[in-house]
């Protein structure tokens, strides 16, 4: 699976992990985010993750910030993309198979290094239920 991912300050340290978590998995990784120590905006890196996976030119897209909100509502302004900030496997299972979720953003300030990656796991192997989720998933995207 190829994979982009994106993240800001908050998430410089546990984005390698994630990465090299992936790759050990097999999937490729475009990398979007963020390396350095000072402070930046989120947006300027979460924006290319959306367009990657709104481009298909990743499947997924795994964004991370401090409390995962401000990287979501970034991502989610691209139609299309249905971010969403998952802190436990129930969740993130959930945003799959009820929301067709295609970007997992990340609180990295409240997860240890294990708890993300295990949620990324399940993430990454959840589907779409389909169903009644159908119908309301083409509600979403809205044309003001």
């Amino acid at each position: 699976m190829i994979i982009a991912i994106g993240n800001d300050h908050a998430g410089v340290g546990v984005k390698e992990k994630i990465q090299q978590h992936l790759i050990s998995k097999g999937h490729s990784v475009i990398n979007k985010g963020y390396d350095g120590k000072e402070s930046v905006d989120y947006p300027d890196f979460i924006h290319p993750v959306s367009i990657e996976v709104k481009e298909k030119k990743a499947e997924i897209g795994v964004i991370v910030c401090g409390s995962g909100n401000g990287a979501a509502m970034t991502a989610n302004k691209h139609k299309g993309i249905r971010a969403a900030i998952c802190w436990s496997e129930e969740i993130a299972a959930l945003a799959k198979q009820h929301n067709k979720a295609n970007i997992i953003s990340i609180p990295s300030r409240f997860l240890k290094e294990e708890e993300i990656l295990s949620i990324i796991d399940v993430f990454i192997k959840e589907g779409f239920e389909g169903g009644r989720h159908e119908r309301r998933i083409k509600k979403i995207d809205q044309n003001d």
